[in-house]
């Protein structure tokens, strides 16, 4: 797995051509108000600070050497053993710190699986000065954003804040480092217990493929080695565990020596270190942790397991044992695995993908502090047997013996290394998160020289060695995944047991673990104040048209030596709604588009696109088809030639529609499968009524693509891929002036002036009904309650409806995510919303849960939303929801992607230049009687939609309890026979006004509809 650097020497730098960070802007440079080149601190003499606390030792200092680009730094060690990394920043007013600590679940025991993971968990559930989900609402209304996440290895918590609030962030971790047993409860205990179980019911359990890996994990690593179980952990052990082992697992790991705190962004490294010091100097150091070190598993035969799932594909992985990361072989493994199956141009796309044997097949190599994986997974179509796969894949190794690696094959890789490189640039987020996990696994953050240096000396001969040392002739684990009563399909009976007859158990680390608090000079209960609000540049912004129509705005940025160009055609699946019997020939429009054009083969543009590191990406939504030009600026002249041909010129091959045909059958016969996706297609279908477009999903029916020729795909693109429906996002190092002649080939496009679809109208809901979808057995349901509210505005009413629904379930404290994954345990997070467009779009609460629960579930969503729209906001949570939008517009501008947000909304919905200042004047004025009358208005619990995708034997008896009619559906969305309800059908368009009058005619003035 190709790894983000953060550091390029210049030697690399000018091999690959990347500008330096001081690199001045065009002779025309944006103007006062637009945000400032991101600028790395200047380069300063490798000296420690002049005044450092008791104990307290400075490292290092990393900066520009030359003409180096690197990720400045310091590094400190506190007393304790605490590791203290700062990069700074100033480019925008964004702080962000990250606490990694240095133990994931290869540290767990067999038996208490899941624990660093759960542990995470109860992280977040406050600590002594912290009270019970104070860390999020902390966090949420200084406008920042938080997480925290775990793996084999490492598990990390960190924080995105206005800059002004370094302090809060940095006690809040603190607290939770040195004081947090003492809060930690049986309640919480349970409570996280539950959502620990939802989320593996969500991600794993009733999820199509979801046990693959642990089934490949258990079969490939020795019994007890601490691979050999997933992060998620087993059910069993969950339910085995108590409060005094997790409680154990915290003392042993979470010593301030097993960690590093990492801040990067608008900081001063003499105030970050102060500010450490005081929060974290006196929390006592741990016991002390070694390296783990595990020799890597030995297969002697290849081993094969299987299981039966609710899937439609089969699936066969193979998995290979390897070396750890940071090996000297794992960069030969990384380009070998993208050699054979990492893009459209490698061998397994051409032999399984391209020759249609099968959906999907991919070769990668994930690598881990402990060894490597290197892993061929393969998706073919329905019935065909995984045992021929699996010799299909090792003839495709034969064929790559004799292929060998070409010069072609190492430019790709490189390119794309240098790519993911500079993207790595892109937020202080990133940079942080690569300083702290180089750091935590390497002792070294500028470990990324050593990473440039073996990607620019690797060889042809580096790849083919470790191709004949790990994987020609080796023995590997196959798994295979079959549809149920499926099992002739498997690539070859079971052949392997875990054995734990020789297993011995290793010391046990946690005897005579003590709790010893931090004892301080100060007041820790008290919450640091902010700093002064930082000061927030909008982006500056230029606009221009073609004559054709199409309309451009851009925004120049030099933090990034790379441009990104948005382009959207304003037709998408709504155009269908003309002809709705060819729904998803959008989609297919899309994906034509990416293969071959009148001069290149798909192979040729997708070859060419890969060695300058540059990508062109189509695809189709609602309301347009999308196509996302992103390009090293160096390169940007070729890959712009190159997304002419893609756009302008598509060949529209025979064969490539048929495989694409195909493959777009599968995939909606594959979503019949997926509880998430059965509930999102119900819930339109019921929402839009029959005859609307919407009702649809935007890859269309068996039905209506078995219908879609490739004639009709050169229609489409013909008659609604237009410049008048077209317009261009530019973000990078480009002026307006020097972007807009190289994208002339756009101004010549030919089109005829097309008008999008009409706006549909929807079905009123009369009364709020229940509709089941049966998943026999699923251990999950899927709720979606929710009406079509209205459109988007960005100052009017949808805007405030948003404020409005922020605290009822926009955010992580929101009242109804604390209520059904906080205080209830009954699912992994529950959300509500509005998302309106151009026309109006639905307002939605939704969450996964646990099956048993299911009806109390919707109770206590429906109680939420009843006492909102009737009681509407207390006081101090409309106090909350004003500082937490308001100060997150710190946050809203760092990134190309987010600048390119802001800019497509612009010219989307035709909006003012300063109508974010608008927003913050109506966020600030907004009173709790306009929340309150809004809850009242746009929350009708008695005509909402209510759909239940879950098991029909054990939910349909307490559904009928609720007092709802309970209508069954097919997963198809039809009424089950038998039952007396007709699906909403869309009504007539209201008859023409008369243009003089705007009056409608008499006879139909009392049948109004509402859109």
């Amino acid at each position: 797995m190709l790894k983000k650097t953060i550091i390029l020497s210049m030697g690399m730098a000018l091999a690959l051509g990347v500008v330096q960070a001081q690199k001045k802007a065009p002779a025309k440079k944006p103007s006062a108000t637009a945000v400032a080149p991101k600028k790395e601190a200047a380069a300063k003499p490798a000296a420690a600070p002049a005044k450092l606390g008791d104990g307290t030792r400075f490292i290092e200092k990393v900066t520009r050497k030359g003409d180096e680009i690197i990720i400045p730094y310091e590094k400190y060690e506190l007393a304790n053993g605490l590791t203290l990394v700062i990069h700074e920043d100033h480019s925008d007013p964004v702080v962000h710190v990250d606490v990694t600590y240095h133990v994931g679940s290869a540290r767990e025991q067999i038996g208490k699986s899941g624990f660093a993971h759960f542990f995470e968990h109860m992280m977040f559930q406050g600590s002594d000065h912290v009270a019970d989900e104070e860390h999020f609402k902390i966090v949420s209304e200084s406008g920042g954003t938080l997480n925290g996440t775990t793996n084999r290895d490492r598990t990390n918590y960190f924080e995105t804040m206005p800059s002004n609030q370094l302090e809060t962030a940095l006690w809040l971790e603190a607290d939770r480092m040195g004081f947090l047993l003492d809060a930690v409860t049986q309640k919480k205990f349970e409570v996280q217990r539950a959502t620990v179980k939802n989320e593996r019911g969500q991600n794993y359990d009733n999820r199509p493929y979801g046990l693959a890996s642990e089934y490949a994990a258990k079969t490939l690593y020795p019994y007890g080695h601490p691979y050999s179980w997933l992060t998620i952990g087993y059910i069993e052990d969950l339910n085995r565990v108590d409060v005094q082992d997790l409680k154990n697992f915290f003392l042993r790991w979470y010593g301030p020596n097993n960690a590093v705190v990492t801040v990067g962004g608008d900081v001063k490294p003499a105030e970050v270190i102060s500010l450490v010091e005081k929060y974290f100097g006196s929390i006592p150091r741990g016991p002390e942790v070694k390296k783990m070190s595990l020799p890597a598993p030995v297969l002697e035969s290849d081993r094969y397991v299987s299981y039966e799932d609710n899937v439609r594909f089969p699936l066969m992985q193979m998995v290979f044992p390897t070396v750890p990361n940071y090996h000297p072989d794992e960069v030969a493994l990384d380009c070998l695995a993208e050699i054979l199956g990492g893009s459209n141009t490698s061998l397994f796309y051409q032999r399984f993908v391209k020759a249609q044997n099968a959906l999907q097949a991919q070769v990668y190599h994930p690598a881990f502090e402990l060894s490597g994986e290197f892993t061929v997974t393969v998706l073919p179509f329905p019935g065909k047997g995984l045992a021929d796969m699996e010799k299909m894949v090792r003839e495709t190794f034969v064929e790559f013996e004799k292929r060998g690696v070409t010069d072609d094959d190492l430019k790709r890789f490189k390119a794309n290394y240098e790519v993911q490189s500079i993207e790595g640039l892109a937020s202080v987020s990133g940079k942080v998160s690569r300083l702290a996990s180089l750091q935590t696994f390497t002792g070294n953050a500028n470990y990324s020289v050593k990473d440039i240096e073996a990607h620019r000396k690797l060889t042809k001969e580096d790849v083919m060695r470790v191709y004949n040392q790990y994987i020609k002739g080796k023995k590997a684990v196959i798994t295979s995944v079959v549809p149920k009563g499926k099992t002739d399909l498997v690539a070859a009976p079971n052949n392997f047991t875990p054995d734990g007859s020789k297993y011995q158990a290793p010391a046990d680390e946690y005897k005579g673990l003590v709790y010893n608090k931090a004892k301080d000079n100060f007041d820790r209960s008290k919450r640091p104040a902010a700093g002064a609000n930082p000061v927030v540049n909008v982006p500056d912004y230029w606009q221009d048209k073609f004559p054709n129509g199409i309309r451009a705005i851009g925004t120049y940025t030099d933090e990034l030596p790379m441009t990104s160009i948005l382009m959207s055609v304003k037709c998408g699946h709504r155009m269908e709604a003309l002809d709705p019997t060819k729904a998803g020939v959008a989609q297919l429009v899309a994906g034509m588009l990416e293969e071959a054009s009148e001069k290149y083969t798909a192979e040729e543009l997708s070859s060419e696109l890969e060695k300058l590191g540059s990508s062109i990406s189509v695809s189709a939504g609602n309301n347009e088809i999308a196509i996302e030009i992103t390009a090293l600026t160096k390169n940007l002249d070729a890959t712009l030639r190159l997304a002419e041909q893609r756009i302008l010129h598509p060949r529209f091959d025979k064969e490539d529609f048929e495989r694409l045909k195909n493959q777009q059958l599968e995939g909606i016969a594959n979503q019949a499968n997926q509880p998430v996706a059965i509930a999102n297609a119900v819930y339109n279908r019921l929402l839009y009524g029959e005859g609307n477009i919407l009702a649809v999903p935007t890859a269309g029916t068996v039905k209506t693509v078995e219908n879609i020729t490739l004639d009709d795909v050169k229609k489409y693109y013909k008659d609604y891929f237009s410049p008048s429906l077209t317009s261009l996002v530019v973000v990078g190092n480009v002026t307006g002036e020097s972007i807009m002649p190289k994208l002339d080939f756009l101004a010549r496009w030919k089109g005829e002036k097309v008008k999008r679809a009409p706006v549909q109208l929807t079905p009123k809901i009369e009364k709020t009904r229940i509709f089941l979808v049966d998943k026999e057995k699923a251990p999950q349901s899927e709720i979606r309650i929710g009406y079509i509210a209205m459109k988007y505005d960005a100052t009017g009413k949808y805007y405030k409806a948003k404020l409005m629904n922020y605290i009822l379930g926009g955010a992580f404290n929101s009242r109804i995510n604390l209520n059904l994954r906080e205080d209830k345990g009954y699912t992994y997070g529950a959300r509500s919303g509005f998302s309106g467009s151009d026309i109006a779009g639905p307002f939605t609460a939704s969450a996964g849960v646990k099956g048993n629960v299911t009806d109390s579930a919707i109770i206590e969503f429906i109680k939420e939303i009843k006492l909102y729209a009737d009681k509407g906001i207390t006081p101090e949570e409309l106090e909350f929801t004003k500082r937490s939008i308001g100060q997150s517009e710190a946050l809203k501008y760092e990134t190309q992607i987010q600048k390119a947000y802001f800019l497509g909304q612009i010219i989307d919905y035709g909006l003012d230049r300063n109508y974010t200042q608008k927003q913050n004047e109506v966020l600030e004025k907004i009173a709790r009687g306009e929340i309150n009358m809004l809850a009242h208005n746009l929350l009708p619990v008695d005509k909402m939609n209510i759909v239940v995708v879950g098991d029909k034997a054990s939910l349909k008896d307490k559904l009928v309890k609720l007092g709802y009619e309970v209508v069954e559906l097919t997963k198809d969305g039809e009424v089950v026979e038998g039952a007396n309800f007709t699906l909403p059908v869309m009504p007539k368009p209201e008859p023409a006004r008369n243009p003089k009058t705007a009056e409608l005619p008499k006879h139909s003035q009392d049948k109004k509809m509402e859109p």
